[in-house]
């Protein structure tokens, strides 16, 4: 007599181990699931739980001639878990893994994406983070990317499976604060044999869970809240938006003849903003000095006025009760990048980190030597008269800094994919560099 199936299907599994991890909710928890087959149990466990659901991609590295005898994995952040006693077992050369590894990494790029596309990784740090899987036998896979996501500093790392074998969980335990499981079987073979339907998950499947997921969540809160930001005498005005738990405050300095309604800026905004990041983008000159530089295009160039208006900007977030005791970075296109730069060169302790997008650095002149703030610059490899640029400004910067070359982007990154590394980039360093800050941070 054949074993009494435990799951219907992986939805239902995700429903009933959602229930299981309910005293989760309080902790406002990412949920990353394995795709493809765990994509639909973590669906259910984040309708659950009223959390955000996203992928982290895993290979598996299958033995030369036995594909499907796992013999390690390799995660999307670079993580590679060898299994080394039966890499010993079946004589397998270091060059073999090493091949073998090369052509699973493309494979990972390519779900990466395929399943995320131009949104960026999602921020790990000081969050509790669920990984989800549809069942784990070996646990060779979800090893690695416990490893990878270990290394990211997570609040709390969970491990939830709908079914496991115990030997497999006991040697995982190590790599986590708690695991959740509903059924351990020492005799778990076949993950399929506990699911009346294991029917394989196809890509298009994984995509449409991801998208209807996103549609489930509101907001982040305080997106987009127009504002009128006070610089000095100038009145400017502003989108913030405000996150939950937000790590860091952004602040946009826009580019020449551009303003704070950039679709470029925004949309890096709107990433940001997973990153637990708070952004406001503003003008940088009033109505009246626009219409006037629209007819001459002589103030989008004069780096002091943008810087001080930048100050100003910073000086008012800072005394508002709601952002002062958040990390500040800047965000600069193209001469607003200038701007930041002098800016960070003005306030060495307020100005935490500095982003540059396809920015004009040279511009800043001799405040370059004054920047201590780690600073990124980031320019599309086809781009080459501004990569010039910033390779000569890069050696002049006083602080930790950092050239990103974009392959084949163009100066406003309109190539598929280009805006969105733009994002990723932007996103990890300021959530590497950004944090809260105290009172004598201000001067």
């Amino acid at each position: 007599m054949g074993r009494a199936k435990l799951f219907q299907d992986r939805r239902d599994a995700g429903r009933r181990l959602g229930k299981l991890l309910s005293g989760y909710r309080s902790e406002a928890p990412l949920v990353l699931a394995l795709p493809r087959g765990g994509v639909e149990v973590g669906y259910e466990v984040a309708r659950a739980l009223g959390a955000p659901l996203d992928v982290w991609i895993v290979r598996k590295l299958g033995a030369p001639g036995q594909p499907e005898l796992g013999v390690g994995a390799i995660s999307e952040g670079g993580e590679v878990y060898i299994d080394r006693s039966l890499v010993a077992v079946l004589g397998i050369a270091d060059a073999e893994l090493a091949d073998i590894a090369e052509q699973q990494a493309a494979e990972v790029e390519r779900g990466v994406r395929r399943f995320r596309g131009d949104r960026p990784m999602p921020r790990v740090e000081g969050r509790t983070v669920i990984v989800v899987d549809d069942g784990i036998a070996t646990g060779g896979t979800v090893r690695a990317a416990l490893r990878d996501l270990r290394k990211r500093s997570p609040r709390r790392l969970v491990l939830a499976a709908p079914v496991a074998a115990p030997s497999s969980l006991s040697s995982l335990a190590r790599e986590v604060d708690s695991i959740a499981c509903i059924e351990e079987d020492p005799g778990l073979q076949a993950i399929g044999a506990y699911y009346e339907d294991f029917s394989q998950t196809s890509d298009d499947a994984v995509a449409w869970l991801l998208a209807e997921a996103r549609r489930e969540l509101p907001p982040p809160e305080g997106a987009e809240r127009p504002l009128f930001v006070q610089a000095g005498a100038a009145a400017l005005p502003g989108d913030l938006a405000i996150p939950e738990r937000a790590i860091g405050l952004v602040l946009f300095a826009h580019g020449s003849g551009s303003s704070r309604r950039s679709p470029r800026n925004r949309s890096v905004a709107e990433a940001l903003w997973r990153w637990g990041l708070a952004t406001l983008l503003f003008d940088l000159l009033t109505e009246e000095e626009a219409a006037e530089d629209r007819s001459s295009a002589g103030l989008r160039f004069d780096i002091d006025l943008l810087a001080r208006r930048l100050l100003g900007v910073t000086d008012w977030a800072l005394a508002r009760p709601e952002l002062r005791h958040l990390g500040v970075g800047y965000f600069g296109a193209s001469t607003g990048a200038a701007a930041a730069l002098v800016a960070a060169a003005a306030r060495p302790r307020a100005v935490g980190a500095v982003v540059s997008r396809g920015g004009r650095p040279d511009l800043a002149g001799a405040a370059l030597t004054r920047v201590r703030a780690p600073t990124l610059l980031i320019v599309g490899s086809a781009d080459t008269a501004v990569l010039a640029l910033n390779q000569g400004a890069l050696e002049r910067l006083a602080g930790p800094r950092r050239l990103a070359v974009v392959p084949s982007a163009t100066h406003l990154f309109e190539e598929p994919g280009a805006l969105a590394a733009v994002a990723r980039l932007a996103g990890e360093w300021f959530a590497q560099h950004l944090s809260p800050r105290g009172d004598e941070a201000r001067a």
